[in-house]
């Protein structure tokens, strides 16, 4: 991964997600089992045409369900950031070994 210098924390995604749209990550990402769709799902990339700029994980203190991973995602190819919002653990999306890899927030 290609974590920018610094890493703020925040208590709530929307918090996270403001910030992420200040620093020019303005485009709403839809994670699929092996790329990532955008441009209202015509458009795609694969593992291998984008960068994870930031990550910000969240804890639900009373649900499992509350447990998300906000990521700030670019594209130099496709000349585009924007922003997934993924659960983990078992409410977590398929995906193909290659994006596992790509969004790891434990390399």
């Amino acid at each position: 991964m290609n974590y920018l210098n610094t890493q703020p924390s925040f208590d709530t995604m929307t918090e996270a997600i403001q910030w992420l749209q200040g620093k020019g990550f303005i485009h709403d990402f839809n994670l699929k089992e092996d790329c990532i769709g955008f441009n209202n799902g015509t458009q795609s990339m694969s593992p291998d045409d984008f960068t994870v700029e930031y990550f910000f994980r969240f804890e639900g203190d009373t649900d499992p369900g509350d447990e998300n991973i906000v990521y700030g995602i670019n594209s130099d190819t496709y000349n585009v950031k924007g922003v997934i919002v993924n659960a983990f653990g078992m409410y977590a999306d398929t995906l193909s070994n290659e994006m596992l890899k790509k969004l790891s927030v434990y390399q």
